[in-house]
C-alpha cells in the first residue's frame, strides 16, 4: 500500500489518500479525521503507526507502507 499526504488550498482541506500496489484509491479523507476512514477500510489494528505517520511525514510525498 502506499500513502499519500496532499496540501488543500483555499476552502479544499488537506487531505490523505491510501492507494494499493496497483495504485488503486482505497481510501481518502481529511488530515484533521483519520481514525474512522482507517477503521473502516480495515486498519484499526495499525491504527496509532499510521496516525503518527500522517502527522509526521510532509505534503506532497509518496511512502509506501507495508
Amino acid at each position: 500500500m502506499h500513502i499519500l499526504k496532499i496540501k488543500g488550498k483555499a476552502k479544499i482541506p488537506d487531505y490523505i489518500q491510501i492507494r494499493d500496489d496497483d495504485f488503486t484509491l482505497k481510501a481518502y479523507f481529511r488530515v484533521d479525521r483519520p481514525e474512522k476512514s482507517l477503521i473502516k477500510i480495515g486498519l484499526e489494528h495499525r491504527l496509532e503507526e499510521l496516525l503518527k505517520l500522517i502527522e509526521e511525514m510532509p505534503f506532497g510525498k509518496v511512502l509506501k507502507i507495508d
